[in-house]
């Protein structure tokens, strides 16, 4: 949704002319899409300067209240707005201006699993309540790793599958779903921990998606830590009067010592300068205990910020649906060791810098 609105921004006035004169911009290449759409408009110049007027009075204030300026009967906004997509909530606030944001229940591509009870919860609060005749559900109690040990890119160890009617408040699961059209136990690799109940069905808190961890030596970083640290950069990038677009991450490799490499499209300009700020700023922001102490040792190298040029993200969701993902599916990865998606970052890189946040960082055997 996010991503669609900040198309808008960026194309209205070529929407407001089609609109006007009836026609389709020859940036939309499918002929079956330009027949579709030709054959059910006309010219419309009334519309077309109902909008253009009302998209250049919220253009002067950065979008602010976006939705209800463009659409002013609106009750609310709904949409998935919990793990990979939290980091749009603010966004999505920016745009919404005051109206309730209504998390969407909880699913998956082979089924549903839960509903959101509480629609007045905000979304960073909300707790889905598993519907047991949506699939049989087991749930695989997961225990996390101590800090120093290593654990082969996953964090957690885990127990034997156990039915919906034995788990536990506030322990950690995998779901793990049989349909009712034959597949069977599916591992969705989503991690929930039991928030309470609801008549006697769990609520499910979802907490991050497995496997998807930074790790170079005996650093463990999860998708959430890597939003608290990008969030902690992006308030500098913030009072610069810049704004991220959207991010993700690579644990590189392939020289010694290993580092990370956070990926940011930013809108706006921004300095050097700032950009080596947030640069450092990300990088002492990691908690991790295997971290912290890995980059004053230097078993783990400086992190790196590559800037990628406007509309980097887009290539990608373009690049996932040729290659038959669904648009409705798709989330941006976080962390990634794709190389289809990583050439396309590295490709779409303009500027990098090195972070200098233990650059005096000593050490004593």
């Amino acid at each position: 949704m996010v991503q669609a609105f900040s198309s808008f921004e960026e194309l209205w006035r070529e929407i407001c002319k089609d609109i006007r004169d009836g026609t389709l911009s020859p940036r939309i290449k499918s002929p079956k899409m330009r027949k579709a759409v030709l054959d059910i408009i006309s010219p419309n110049p009334t519309l077309a300067a109902k909008l253009e007027a009302a998209c250049q009075e919220i253009e002067e204030v950065d979008w602010f209240g976006f939705i209800p300026k463009l659409w002013p009967n609106v009750k609310y906004v709904y949409t998935i707005m919990t793990g990979s997509m939290q980091p749009y909530l603010k966004k999505l606030r920016h745009y919404a201006n005051g109206l309730p944001l209504v998390s969407a229940d909880y699913g998956s591509t082979e089924s549903w699993i839960g509903v959101n009870v509480d629609p007045t919860l905000p979304p960073e609060d909300v707790t889905f309540a598993v519907v047991p005749t949506f699939s049989y559900f087991e749930f695989i109690p997961l225990h996390r790793h101590e800090k120093d040990c290593s654990s082969g890119g996953d964090d957690f160890l885990e127990d034997k599958p156990i039915p919906l009617s034995q788990i536990k408040v506030g322990q950690e699961y995998e779901v793990v779903l049989t349909t009712f059209t034959g597949l069977y136990r599916c591992r969705l690799g989503d991690v929930v921990e039991v928030a309470g109940f609801h008549k006697g069905t769990p609520k499910l808190n979802f907490v991050c998606r497995r496997k998807l961890i930074l790790t170079v030596n005996i650093d463990k970083n999860t998708e959430k830590d890597l939003q608290l640290v990008v969030e902690r950069g992006s308030q500098i990038l913030n009072k610069a009067k810049a704004e991220l677009v959207d991010f993700t991450s690579f644990a590189d490799v392939s020289n010694q010592p290993g580092h990370y490499v956070i990926y940011w499209e930013i809108k706006g300009e921004v300095e050097d300068k700032i950009l080596g700020a947030c640069c450092a700023e990300m990088d002492k922001s990691f908690t991790d205990h295997g971290y912290v102490v890995s980059r004053k040792t230097n078993s783990i190298g400086p992190l790196e910020l590559c800037v990628l040029e406007g509309g980097t993200f887009k290539k990608i969701l373009d690049t996932f649906i040729a290659n038959g993902a669904a648009l409705s599916q798709f989330k941006t990865p976080r962390c990634t060791n794709n190389h289809v998606l990583l050439k396309i970052l590295n490709n779409s890189t303009t500027r990098k810098f090195c972070s200098t946040a233990y650059a005096t960082a000593s050490y004593e055997q």
